[in-house]
């Protein structure tokens, strides 16, 4: 019986040793890299007082996705650089951008970020 278990046991740490390259994921692990928090294809636009939201364009330019923290309105174009809907109004020049949501939000002095490769 001894040359039994001793067989099992040798058994055992052969098929364990087989396995090593099998990495289990180390949740306490530094070297992961975190997310982006970005939505993909939209700008993130940076204003005073360090507010944020992020604008994709669709439809050839014809629509503004507008993206905040916690929900998303699109915001078809209304004339030249001009998109709105309902009280919100996007107004976009280039790297920058004026963003009014009724009379409470004002986002002013918007800037556009250079987007992280």
């Amino acid at each position: 019986m001894l040359k039994l278990g001793s067989a099992c046991l040798f058994s055992s740490l052969l098929l364990l040793s087989a396995c090593s390259s099998f990495r289990v994921p180390n949740p306490f692990d530094t070297s992961t890299k975190e997310l982006s928090k970005s939505p993909v294809n939209a700008t993130e636009y940076v204003c005073e007082g360090n507010k944020r939201f992020f604008v994709r364009m669709l439809n050839n330019g014809n629509d503004a996705w507008l993206i905040y923290p916690d929900h998303e309105v699109n915001l078809p174009k209304n004339e030249g650089n001009r998109y709105t809907s309902g009280a919100i109004t996007l107004v976009l020049d280039g790297t920058e951008a004026t963003l009014n949501d009724g009379e409470k939000i004002a986002y002013t002095g918007c800037k556009a970020q250079a987007k992280k490769k």
